[in-house]
């Protein structure tokens, strides 16, 4: 798809099958969205019966921020499918329907996320969607695991934008569940291909949050480090709390007084920001390699002391060369104006558009149908492309790692977050590059 701008989505995705009924859905885009608790059709579009996605995410606590994040980026990729009249379906399934999403807020914790998850398929959502803890991650497999022997007519799917522990799609890996997101191992590898090359970097610090991710993120470092750069010391090797620290002065104390050149995290949210913010209060010159740094307030909060120094691997960044990635990214702005609102994702918009792709290659929205169509999805969107891996239903996609630069500076036309910084691309790994082998025994349906 080439899009130039957001007005341009109404009127590009549109097929001629299709004109008629996404006049009505399009009644969806003037929808608000900041605060709204459904992305739903307009009253216009009541005669065509959604396609409900239950969105289960931190909506209200210390990752706040992040779950809001995640819904605008979901929001927007259904507004793209709705506008061009939503899924099509044979008539007896209801034929064109659009995408509808509920939020269902989880609290950040794990009962609370199950709560939810019951609500959600009691409201008949067959589709359900988290991403931000990979703890939570792992009992809603469990739950939907248990649920769908139990309940066969009313089986349900998992989509999963973010949570990246390796064991989901490894010795947890399930028919059920199906990840967007590059797994920590994968990302860590692709900092290691920058790091690798870094030869002032003599010694590491190791911190992250004392969860199934942030454990395994830091068991990888020490992994790949002994391979990629063995000469590297370890001075420092510790985990923390999730979301309860309020004060990372002492973490950042201690990561001075070790002497380390560089730090490596995979925290997110507050406990990222927190951390870069308190580094820079002590004085720290290192340089931060990071799964998140490169928004939700951290280039901001470490200022000009990250140039050069704050590195961060994603799926995509939106100072990635190319004028589909510019435009899709100029168009998520012009949707999202607010600096504070700057945070798109282009994995959750693969993964609404491969889950749109799906049901229709099914001509269906049961379960087992659908989940056959995603196991050999490919999707391409703003220059980027993906496909699933049938095996483990691990999604492979090109990863990018950038540092971070002044906005202005060759290769930063665009800053985050309003903030005056940017990342400037210094890799761009295929996805034959980023992929990693699996452990997955798939039971199959």
């Amino acid at each position: 798809m080439n899009t130039l701008s957001f007005a341009g989505l109404k009127s590009a995705l549109l097929t001629p099958g299709r004109a008629a009924c996404a006049a009505i859905a399009l009644a969806v885009l003037a929808l608000p969205v900041s605060h709204a608790q459904t992305a739903a059709p307009a009253p216009a579009a009541a005669a065509a019966v959604p396609v409900k996605l239950a969105l289960i995410e931190s909506l209200s606590g210390p990752f706040a921020n992040t779950g809001e994040a995640v819904f605008r980026n979901i929001f927007w990729a259904v507004e793209r499918v709705n506008a061009r009249g939503g899924v099509l379906l044979p008539a007896a399934q209801g034929g064109m329907r659009p995408l509808q999403v509920q939020r269902f807020d989880s609290k950040g914790q794990n009962e609370e996320a199950l709560s939810a998850l019951r609500s959600a398929i009691d409201q008949g959502a067959r589709i359900v969607m988290q991403g931000n803890s990979s703890a939570t991650a792992a009992v809603l497999i469990d739950a939907i695991n248990k649920h769908n022997e139990r309940e066969p007519d009313k089986r349900v799917l998992f989509l999963n934008y973010s949570a990246v522990d390796p064991i989901l799609t490894n010795e947890k890996c399930s028919f059920w569940h199906f990840r967007f997101d590059a797994h920590a191992d994968m990302r860590m590898a692709a900092l290691m291909d920058v790091l690798k090359s870094d030869g002032a970097v003599k010694s590491v610090y190791l911190i992250g949050q004392d969860y199934s991710f942030g454990q395994a993120v830091l068991r990888e470092a020490k992994k790949q480090l002994a391979v990629q750069r063995p000469d590297v010391a370890i001075v420092g090797d510790e985990l923390h709390p999730v979301g309860r620290v309020k004060d990372f002065a002492p973490y950042a104390v201690k990561i001075k007084a070790s002497g380390a050149q560089a730090v490596i995290t995979g925290n997110w949210g507050n406990d990222l920001t927190l951390l870069v913010k308190a580094a820079r209060e002590v004085g720290y010159t290192g340089s931060f390699y990071t799964f998140y740094g490169n928004a939700l307030g951290a280039p901001a909060a470490i200022g000009d002391a990250g140039i050069g120094k704050v590195v961060a691997v994603a799926d995509w960044l939106p100072n990635v060369p190319g004028a589909q990635s510019e435009a899709f990214y100029q168009a998520f702005r012009e949707r999202f104006p607010k600096p504070q609102d700057d945070y798109v994702h282009m994995r959750m918009q693969l993964m609404v558009e491969t889950l749109a792709q799906s049901i229709e290659g099914a001509g269906s929205v049961e379960a087992t149908a659908v989940a056959r169509q995603m196991e050999k999805a490919r999707v391409q969107l703003a220059g980027r492309s993906g496909s699933m891996r049938a095996a483990d239903h691990q999604f492979q996609q090109p990863l990018v790692v950038g540092v971070m630069d002044k906005q202005g500076a060759a290769g930063v036309r665009f800053d985050v977050e309003g903030s005056g910084y940017g990342f400037r691309v210094v890799r761009d790994l295929p996805a034959d590059k980023a992929q990693q082998p699996h452990s997955c025994q798939m039971q199959r349906y």
